[in-house]
């Protein structure tokens, strides 16, 4: 992996914990602020918290194994 690809692909994973932490976020607003009225928000917001949790988990590994100069 080129040192540009290596590059981009730690942007993307900084881009996806981002994305994971905003998610996460709400999910800790739904809890302070919406409960238990908002209980019905749960399984949607849970389910998209948990797919950019696992893309941004899957993108770290991808990058830990192209700096270690392997491939996930």
């Amino acid at each position: 992996m080129t040192a540009e690809e290596l590059a981009a692909l730690d942007k993307e994973v900084k881009k996806l914990k981002r994305i994971a932490s905003e998610w996460a976020s709400q999910m800790h607003d739904l809890v302070e602020d919406r409960l238990p009225a908002g209980y019905q928000e749960i399984p949607a917001l849970s389910q998209s918290t948990l797919e950019a949790c696992q893309a941004w988990a899957d993108a770290s590994a991808r990058l830990a194994a192209a700096q270690k100069g392997q491939t996930a």
